[in-house]
């Protein structure tokens, strides 16, 4: 077999493992999709009728409005908290002397790293198909087409890559699983201070320049007009563009910091 052929092999098995512990410890893929299903259901019923009506070009804005404006960063959320669990897991990796004996097997070093992100993935996906279902039993309106809804799984598996990654890197450079936890959460806050749950327009001027310019925000304006039918060009390039370089930037820092770390 070529080193390509060996590479897949040993991924696929390191993916197996990985799923076999989503499957056998299901409390943390409950607690991870839960936290956004919880600001879901808070923002909708607590916060809806009065954010709703405050939403530009909808005077007559309730609840089902807003529950269309806020799922984007809904979205956006569940990918981070999802890619909590990954930097968690990967620490854990690292701290309980697996990794240690991983390297006197005869395996592809990329593979550990590999099935890690293809686990979470998997886990994203079933995280995001529970977000849709509630949303849709919620009022979800949406007025996209076939293509667009392709658009828009494209750019969550992008999105669900490119952070993982990153969240890898995270978990890699944590000492232990605690910080591991700790360090990604910024990414579940960065919807909240960009276009995930209020107008960037409503912010102050100091807060709004930052809003604007966030990765984030472009992504979840162009989740939102793909999910209206009416998609931005300009937000869709910014959005893939900002994928690729934390996608980029984490899989580099990830393959750095796993070989220091496995050599010491």
């Amino acid at each position: 077999m070529t080193t390509v052929t060996y590479a897949v092999r040993d991924s696929a098995t390191m993916l197996r493992r990985n799923v076999r512990h989503m499957v056998r410890y299901p409390s943390m893929t409950l607690m991870l999709i839960g936290q956004p299903l919880l600001f879901l259901l808070l923002f909708v019923y607590v916060f809806g009728g009065t954010m709703g009506a405050g939403l530009p070009g909808a005077p007559a804005g309730d609840r089902g409005d807003y529950l269309t404006f806020i799922t984007p960063g809904i979205l956006m959320m569940t990918v981070a908290s999802v890619s909590i669990g990954t930097a968690v897991l990967v620490a854990t990796d690292m701290t309980n002397g697996i990794i240690d004996r991983f390297r006197t097997m005869a395996i592809a070093k990329s593979s550990v790293l590999t099935g890690h992100v293809l686990a979470a993935m998997i886990q994203t996906a079933h995280a995001l198909v529970v977000i849709f279902g509630v949303a849709f039993l919620l009022g979800l309106q949406t007025a996209a087409s076939a293509a667009q809804w392709l658009g828009l799984v494209g750019l969550l598996a992008l999105l669900s890559f490119a952070m993982t990654w990153f969240t890898v890197a995270l978990g890699l450079a944590s000492p232990d699983p605690e910080t591991a936890s700790n360090l990604p959460m910024i990414f579940v806050l960065l919807p909240f201070v960009g276009s995930g749950f209020v107008p960037v327009e409503s912010l102050p001027a100091g807060l709004r320049w930052f809003a604007e310019h966030q990765p984030f925000t472009p992504i979840m304006d162009t989740f939102r007009g793909l999910l209206a039918g009416s998609p931005d060009g300009s937000d869709a390039l910014w959005a893939v563009g900002w994928c690729v370089v934390i996608g980029s930037a984490g899989h580099l820092w990830s393959r750095r910091l796993y070989r220091t770390r496995a050599a010491g």
